[in-house]
């Protein structure tokens, strides 16, 4: 899926995730870990394209969280092995 994104998106996404991924890598220091990381910043990547009720926002949000935790872990697989080399 990653590759059939327009380009400006994904260089967006592999810029994003390698920055995630580098603050992952130093939580021993700063406690970021990637599940800490998701929680903080799934909330602003997706959301329901509509109001719903509570319930189902927090479910949408776990859902996201752990899309974006995955990504973070996985960032130099899904993104390319390179992408420590954006710094």
């Amino acid at each position: 899926l990653v590759n059939q994104l327009p380009e400006a998106n994904l260089i967006l996404l592999r810029h994003l995730f390698g920055v995630l991924h580098h603050i992952d890598q130093n939580s021993g220091v700063n406690q970021m870990n990637a599940f800490n990381l998701a929680l903080c910043i799934a909330p602003n990547m997706l959301w329901l394209p509509s109001p719903t009720g509570p319930e189902e926002e927090s479910r949408s949000t776990k859902k996201v969280a752990l899309l974006v935790q995955f990504l973070i872990e996985n960032s130099a697989e899904i993104f390319g092995g390179d992408i420590a080399s954006l710094f």
